[in-house]
């Protein structure tokens, strides 16, 4: 029996597409990690960084912790902090929905709503700002290695697990890159031959949770030789895909599951035969406010 919240973070159920998927000898299935408590993918490394940080005495109850953040992120991390007895502060561009700046606030996290028109780079910008001149830490999920690791150590295992080691592909939208990378580093171990397939918006799409990202802001965690292929898919495919979950698979999830989805269901399209893992890494009640469904 689970002691705490944090014992509910991980084993999500894995789901298979019996609509979507039309190809009869490729089995697709959706990872649904927005069964977390958090409601996201983003509580498996929230919780790695903040507890690996913690054993390492690299943050103590006396840290002010910040953190820039798109949203899910912040979200696992104000949960977290919390239980930990933490302070921090998340800071967000201000068009970000406000069910997630209600969240963060809700778990007495303070949140700092930056300009929209800088995104999340000049929220990371502000971040950095903080920590170099009024010491506060960041756990900085862009370059913290406890951010993969967190996948190498559940979500690859549990995938592993549950397909019985017959996944031939992962596909993943690719933000901070942690989901990717940790997936990608444990499944190859199993098998160097899956296929791990990275998701990008097109240019000039906007797909919350998924990022082409200059090359100056590129996360540091990721490594490109650990991504076999990347898709992309447009914002309006990923707002359509993200419809269908919920209407036709009852899947009900954000934007960039639509995208990973969009891209996962093209690629079963050009298989003969093959397991394919998608990650549905959130749920949609977080984007009621923006007119996501509207539709």
């Amino acid at each position: 029996m689970p002691h705490s919240i944090i014992d509910l973070i991980g084993n999500t159920p894995l789901v298979e597409s019996k609509v979507l998927n039309t190809n009869p000898n490729v089995k697709l299935y959706f990872k649904l990690e927005g069964q977390n408590p958090g409601g996201s993918v983003k509580d498996r490394p929230a919780l790695n960084m903040i507890k690996s940080a913690l054993e390492r005495g690299d943050i103590s109850k006396k840290s002010q912790l910040i953190e820039a953040t798109s949203g899910n992120t912040g979200i696992a991390l104000a949960m977290i902090a919390r239980i930990y007895g933490l302070n921090i502060e998340l800071v967000m561009p201000e068009n970000s929905t406000k069910e997630r700046v209600q969240t963060m606030r809700a778990y007495g996290a303070t949140v700092t709503l930056t300009s929209s028109d800088v995104g999340i780079e000049g929220a990371r910008d502000y971040a950095i700002n903080k920590v170099q001149n009024e010491g506060f830490i960041m756990l900085n999920q862009f370059e913290n290695d406890d951010n993969w690791k967190a996948h190498y150590k559940s979500t690859g295992p549990e995938i592993w697990k549950d397909t019985k080691g017959k996944i031939t592909h992962f596909v993943s939208s690719m933000g901070t890159t942690g989901t990717i990378m940790g997936n990608s580093t444990y499944l190859k171990e199993q098998n160097k031959n899956i296929q791990i397939v990275g998701v990008q918006p097109t240019d000039n799409s906007s797909i919350p949770g998924i990022r082409k990202w200059p090359k100056e802001y590129l996360p540091k965690i990721f490594d490109a030789s650990k991504v076999d292929q990347v898709l992309e898919v447009s914002q309006d495919e990923a707002t359509q895909m993200t419809l269908k979950l919920a209407k036709e698979e009852g899947i009900f999830a954000g934007m960039s599951s639509g995208g990973s989805t969009a891209a996962a269901l093209r690629l079963a399209e050009t298989l003969k035969s093959g397991v394919i893992v998608s990650i549905i890494c959130d749920r949609g009640d977080r984007y009621l406010s923006s007119g996501l469904f509207d539709n």
